[in-house]
């Protein structure tokens, strides 16, 4: 069996103090609409990603407020590094560590922000300032742990997603990192028979993205045919 249920099935929200006593408005960016949905609210946008700062910059055009809220400064790249640019670079490692030489220098994490078009334009406009994460939320928006507190119509969680594995529950295998433990290939340690394919960096090199998921869909059809023979 082959795993590749993915993850963008199981959006992300944050076990935060008093999300569920939030008045307002609450989506993950997997349900995003459309900046419109925004206009004239106060509007959290959490995460310091690319879904952030997108979502950021065209929310802040037409929000009577936007506060982004990530956990660290954001890093953004280069002006000239685009979806291509990090795609040869991803492919120069993964050949790299395919012919045991040492991979080039990684230039840009996964989760640094690729400045787009609207990002620039966000950025000119000075809207892409960032504040340190609040400690809780109450009915009438957020608290941070110095006693600020502000309001808010609405939270747009750009959390990310966790692995889709909840078909694999009965086997025992989930870790509490949300992965199963695999082999070079994605194979399962504990489980000879199932691989999987696509979550993330612990089975394959970039296998959620579509600059790695090639590679790595070879490579564990590969280890079936082996594991067949």
């Amino acid at each position: 069996m082959i795993s590749a249920t993915g993850t963008w099935s199981r959006p992300f929200i944050p076990d935060i103090p008093g999300r569920d006593r939030f008045a307002g408005q609450q989506i993950h960016s997997a349900d995003y609409p459309e900046p419109g949905a925004f206009a004239g609210l106060s509007v959290l946008v959490v995460g310091g990603g690319n879904s952030g700062a997108q979502i950021l910059a065209e929310v802040s055009r037409v929000a009577t407020r936007t506060v982004w809220v990530t956990e660290r400064e954001p890093v953004f790249l280069p002006d000239d590094v685009d979806g291509r640019v990090l795609f040869e670079r991803a492919t120069a490692r993964w050949q790299a560590e395919r012919e045991g030489r040492p991979p080039p220098p990684a230039q840009g994490g996964l989760g640094d922000i690729v400045a787009v078009a609207p990002v620039r334009e966000a950025r000119l406009r000075g809207a892409l300032g960032s504040v340190r994460p609040f400690v809780r939320l109450e009915s009438g928006g957020a608290v941070w742990a110095d006693g600020t507190r502000i309001a808010a119509d609405a939270i747009i969680w750009c959390t990310g997603f966790r692995p889709a594995l909840a078909h694999l529950a009965p086997l025992g295998l989930v870790q509490p990192d949300g992965g199963v433990q695999v082999g070079p290939t994605g194979r399962a340690s504990a489980e000879p028979r199932l691989w999987l394919l696509g979550y993330g960096d612990w089975t394959g090199m970039a296998s959620a993205t579509l600059a790695g998921v090639t590679r790595a869909a070879r490579d564990a059809v590969q280890g079936v045919v082996e594991a067949a023979r």
